[in-house]
């Protein structure tokens, strides 16, 4: 039984082929053949750029800012002027940025009591009992005191302990920041891929120093200004700027790179498109002061506006080491440059017996 196992650890096997001439199955193999052929060049080489590396993880900077002047008039007459810093926020932004083009003002506000609004379900009533002393007001502006009063002469609320008078909730019909659909918005951008050790702006180089204060962005003639329109903004992404201005929005901006770095620097350029996102968007906000008794009051102000969310995404392609080093005419020089030979500065020998070595290696082990 031993002597057998031995025999058989010491037996060596060998494959023996079988030639056939059947012209089907050769027919078949050849076929096989081609088509794992044709799948390598075709579709891995050709369609999906097998032999290009690819950095699809690029650092990224945004930096935006609006410009434009408003005038809006209240019911008072009284007049407001809106610059950059009053209607956008922040008003040097990033890659996030908010336009006002509509607002509802309550002016003049101080703690103290006063009826609820009629708009508010929780704060309605028709008696005292309906206003439990120290309750909330469910989606309301204050603390109830307990009192059932006349806000108007056909409502009664609860009387609240809060911010006076209360919210006003009348929206004007047409946005009061119509001239905002002319402002602009100039979008810097900057792309690094750290990969390739290759970046890219999307502003274009240029020795004029009023190009980008007359330019604007147009996708056929001027596709190179990164000075936006925001009615054209607007109308990109499917919307007329007056419904969208009325009660705010919020839009998309998606900036693409997708560069080739085995052609000119110059192809690689941005394309952008403009996507809504959203129909509403509001927010409030109040500026606080006091009176010469040092008397605390507040100007509250109902936002409306359009939301800009500015996203950046690429990549980058370049001719991988395969084809640089075994396909390329140059493929010698390549390798020349590719791989370099390590040559000690001396031998072990002479290093062993050198002081000065003697100490780095010391060093390094400790």
């Amino acid at each position: 039984m031993a002597a057998a196992l031995c025999c058989g650890l010491l037996d060596y096997k060998t494959e023996k082929f079988a030639l056939t001439r059947n012209r089907r199955v050769g027919l078949l193999h050849r076929l096989l053949q081609l088509a794992v052929l044709g799948y390598l060049l075709g579709w891995v080489l050709v369609v999906r750029r097998g032999y290009q590396d690819t950095d699809a993880a690029p650092h990224v900077s945004v930096i935006t800012k609006m410009k434009g002047v408003s005038v809006t008039r209240s019911k008072d007459a009284s007049s407001r002027l809106w610059d950059a810093v009053d209607y956008a926020s922040p008003p040097q932004g990033e890659n996030v940025l908010f336009l006002v083009t509509n607002f509802i003002a309550t002016a003049k506000q101080a703690q103290g009591t006063c009826p609820e609004s009629p708009s508010v379900l929780d704060g309605m009533c028709t008696e005292d009992v309906d206003c439990p002393v120290g309750n909330p007001v469910v989606h309301g502006n204050g603390i109830k005191t307990g009192k059932c009063v006349m806000f108007n002469a056909t409502h009664s609320t609860c009387e609240i302990y809060g911010w006076c008078p209360v919210e006003n909730n009348t929206l004007p019909r047409k946005p009061l920041l119509a001239e905002a659909e002319n402002f602009t918005l100039f979008i810097k951008n900057t792309v690094n891929f750290t990969k390739f050790n290759f970046s890219k702006g999307n502003t274009l180089q240029t020795n004029d120093p009023t190009y980008f204060k007359s330019c604007t962005y147009d996708p056929f003639f001027n596709p190179s200004c990164p000075v936006f329109r925001i009615g054209d903004v607007v109308e990109a992404a499917g919307e007329t700027f007056g419904d969208l201005a009325l009660l705010g929005g919020s839009i998309s901006i998606r900036i693409e790179w997708n560069c080739d770095l085995d052609q000119p620097t110059a192809r690689c350029q941005p394309q952008y498109s403009f996507i809504l996102v959203d129909r509403r968007y509001n927010f409030r906000t109040a500026s606080y002061y006091w009176d010469s008794q040092r008397r605390p009051y507040r100007s509250l102000m109902k936002l409306y506006g359009i939301r800009f969310d500015i996203s950046v995404h690429g990549q980058a392609t370049v001719v991988c080491d395969l084809v640089l080093l075994y396909l390329d005419t140059k493929a010698d020089f390549y390798w020349k440059e590719k791989f370099e030979e390590a040559k000690p500065p001396k031998g072990k020998t002479e290093a062993a017996a050198d002081p000065q070595w003697a100490d780095q290696d010391i060093r390094n082990a400790q």
